[in-house]
């Protein structure tokens, strides 16, 4: 198969990885934890969770967007998390 048609190809939802980018004392953080937790849990998608304060490179990147919600390590969101957007995006 060409890579161009390899790239049309939708993944599955489990084959699908979720990063939250986040901070420790965040409110905002927390509600879209519980947003990526449960969409992810339905979706059967894999997700983790990444601490701004951490790493240097996310830090430069997001600091002014958290929290900022990566998928497959392409942004998808920042600030607030809608629960059916993200399950779209992992085709659930």
């Amino acid at each position: 198969m060409s890579p161009l048609l390899r790239r049309m190809t939708k993944k599955k939802a489990a084959e699908r990885m979720v990063t939250l980018v986040s901070k420790p004392g965040c409110h905002l953080c927390d509600d879209a934890r519980a947003v990526v937790e449960k969409v992810c849990a339905e979706t059967g998608a894999s997700w983790e969770e990444k601490d701004i304060t951490h790493d240097e490179e996310l830090h430069r990147a997001y600091w002014e967007q958290i929290p900022v919600v990566l998928v497959d390590g392409e942004q998808h969101t920042f600030w607030r998390v809608d629960a059916d957007r993200l399950r779209r995006e992992l085709g659930g």
